[in-house]
């Protein structure tokens, strides 16, 4: 596979290899490729954990266990003025 890199990226991959931190434009590329797999890995999982907690509210609510907005609110007001203090 043949790939075009933009001449700043180029760029960034040479200063890397000559600080000496990868010997090769392979190295910097598969690293890069690592993170990036990490990192979409990492999204889908809050993805998904975030969608959890959605269900569970709504779940809450529909159950009769929420609060109505003025209240939170005047919660939220309240932590505010305590942290100011």
């Amino acid at each position: 596979m043949n790939i075009a890199l933009k001449p700043e990226q180029a760029q960034f991959v040479q200063q890397t290899i000559d600080a000496g931190r990868y010997q090769s434009a392979d190295e910097v590329i598969s690293e890069a490729l690592q993170l990036l797999e990490r990192r979409d890995r990492e999204y889908l999982e809050w993805q998904e954990q975030a969608r959890e907690k959605v269900n569970v509210a709504i779940e809450e609510l529909e159950s009769g266990q929420g609060l109505d907005g003025e209240t939170v609110v005047v919660q939220l007001r309240k932590k505010l003025r305590q942290r100011r203090l």
